[in-house]
């Protein structure tokens, strides 16, 4: 590829699209550092300290202003640090000029090509001979992706001698990372594997990625310890929910100037990200219909006065469609032509494959008509109408638009910075394990705790004797670990599905004393402590196997025959949750503590 890495008079690298433009970002950013204030305490905690000094940090992450500030919270903190965006589409290009002028190797701009993209990525995680970064931000887990991918090739061409082969998949994207870590082991066979050693952990930012983080961890293959900040309350239930809310009908009307009230609105799926697009849809005075798989989602759609139906059951009556699922096929090109003419079709999952972009463009006969950029109206030649389809099926909330708020990213990015620092702060203590992690409660309380102030809150304070009439601490946290606004317990998995908060409570966590846990793993205990402390159901659920019924160990006499005459399994606490649930053996495991008080 024909790209040619550029510098600037301190002989920082880059390639971006305009460096005329960095006054402008640096405007920008001025502007945005006093609505992040997350970001700028942190800034005034850690500087002084340098935590970071001696570290480098690779960012595959929308290359935004707000992302801006991240990355000079960062080198103010110490870290040396390298950048890329994480969508082709997402790059503000004044923002990528200032911080490579001023601040950090960037490469990054609105419109890369898929190669171009990868090449980015790529440069990003290139540190030279002394390996790669120390640490990642992602946001997807692109970045973590090549590197995995990277390392089996590596592995692979050692012991046979045979290089990846592009042509070995269908995949277009794919073939191109098959590329370019064909092409590096012609020039260094250990490359990738070279950056695994030398990598602390990585800190993931959206619901895909964190997806994929959770399935290498199930099957064995993650490379280095990784915290999921996707599932902070602070990240999942405000930039998820309530940043969709403001930037979904923001890139609508930049890119068509829709008149979105009396339109209907279809949001397929109603996680946080579906639930701050319908929220959106609904107070712009749409009438919001909602697809959904999950029937407690679907259950809280309806609480909210929204319509639940399958896309084919409203697929020619929608005005405007919104895909929200982190899966795939969810719009497919049939269904598009079912479509009333100029139905706007959008998606605001971090990938492109919720919408049958592929069926769409090689449809027989279908015209594109580029209305501006990332706004293309597609024209089927049978019905002689068409569609608008934003962003090509990316993000079109960072396509059209600029993304979301500066406010609502500083809760998001304080706690990518939280978790950087805990990774490297622990690098040397064992503390992480190639698992995937969520931060702390406290935490967590932290980073919201930070942007009260900005907003004129106050909070109240409680007593002792209220403190200990709940039985928390004065000071927080208040919540218990797992708490997650609407979780189930479990270790640390990923479930099947969309926007879904993981599986993060441990054996630990359940049983936090000695005489619980003792209580727990014998059975031994008044009836009162068990029919108040230990009746709880447990559901959790990972990847590829069948359904099984556990019962726990029975704590009183008389349970274990009735037990097996229902089918269920009868085992410990502690074997059921410890071996079946984080060793992921079980497709759904049901829990039971049951007192016989018959």
């Amino acid at each position: 590829m024909a790209l040619l890495v550029e510098k600037t008079t301190s002989g920082r690298e880059y390639k971006v699209k305009d460096m005329s433009q960095a006054d402008f970002g640096r405007l920008e950013i001025e502007l945005a550092e006093v609505e992040m204030p997350g970001l700028m305490s942190c800034r005034t905690e850690f500087g002084p300290s340098q935590p970071f000094k001696g570290a480098r940090i690779t960012g595959s992450l929308h290359m935004t202003i707000q992302t801006a500030v991240l990355i000079e919270t960062l080198t103010a903190l110490g870290a040396e640090v390298r950048w890329c965006s994480c969508n082709i589409f997402s790059t503000q290009d004044h923002a990528a000029a200032a911080i490579a002028r001023d601040s950090a190797a960037v490469f990054a701009w609105k419109g890369e090509t898929l190669q171009e993209y990868w090449w980015c990525t790529e440069r990003a995680l290139d540190w030279g001979p002394g390996g790669g970064p120390d640490l990642i931000v992602d946001d997807g887990g692109d970045a973590t992706l090549l590197i995995h991918e990277g390392v089996k090739a590596e592995e692979v061409y050692e012991k046979t001698g045979v290089l990846p082969d592009p042509a070995s998949t269908d995949n277009a994207e794919f073939q191109i990372v098959l590329t370019i870590i064909r092409d590096g082991l012609k020039t260094d066979p250990k490359r990738y594997r070279k950056m695994k050693e030398r990598l602390v952990g990585v800190s993931e930012e959206t619901t895909t990625g964190v997806k994929r983080l959770y399935q290498m961890q199930a099957n064995g293959t993650l490379l280095f310890p990784a915290i999921n900040v996707n599932d902070s309350v602070t990240k999942s239930k405000f930039d998820n929910l309530y940043g969709c809310r403001h930037s979904l009908p923001d890139g609508l009307m930049r890119a068509t100037d829709v008149m979105i009230a009396g339109k209907v609105a279809v949001v397929c799926g109603y996680g946080d990200v579906g639930k701050g697009c319908a929220a959106a849809m609904k107070q712009a005075g749409a009438r919001v219909i909602v697809t959904e798989i999950d029937p407690i989602c679907a259950l809280q759609a309806l609480m909210e006065g929204l319509q639940v139906l399958t896309l084919d059951d409203i697929v020619s009556e929608g005005d405007i469609f919104v895909t929200t699922t982190g899966n795939k096929d969810i719009i497919m090109v049939d269904q598009m032509r079912k479509m009333k003419n100029n139905a706007i079709v959008c998606n605001i999952g971090h990938f492109d494959n919720e919408i049958d972009m592929l069926g769409l463009e090689t449809f027989p006969g279908v015209k594109r008509i580029t209305i501006k950029p990332q706004t293309d109206r597609w024209v089927f030649p049978d019905t002689n109408s068409g569609i608008i389809v934003l962003a090509e099926g990316r993000l079109m909330n960072l396509g059209c638009a600029t993304g979301h708020p500066s406010f609502v990213m500083s809760c998001s990015f304080t706690n990518q910075v939280i978790a950087q620092l805990e990774l490297w702060n622990e690098k040397a203590s064992g503390k992480y394990e190639k698992k995937v992690y969520v931060l702390p409660k406290h935490l967590d309380e932290k980073v919201a705790a930070l942007h009260l102030g900005k907003l004129g809150a106050k909070l109240t304070k409680l007593s002792k004797d209220q403190a200990d009439y709940i039985s928390v601490p004065i000071d927080g946290p208040y919540k218990p670990a797992h708490y997650r606004i609407c979780v189930l317990v479990g270790e640390e998995l990923g479930r099947k599905g969309r926007n879904r908060s993981r599986l993060k409570t441990t054996w630990d966590d359940l049983i936090r004393t000695p005489k619980t846990k003792h209580a727990v793993e014998t059975g031994k205990g008044s009836r009162k402590f068990f029919n108040r402390l230990l009746i709880m159901p447990i559901a959790c659920s990972c990847h590829g196997h069948r359904n099984e019924k556990v019962m726990t160990k029975p704590p009183l006499e008389g349970g274990r025959d009735r037990s097996l005459q229902q089918g269920y399994r009868v085992t410990t606490h502690k074997q059921t949750l410890q071996e079946n649930i984080h060793a992921g053996k079980a497709s759904k495991v049901i829990a039971k503590v049951k007192s016989e008080t018959d």
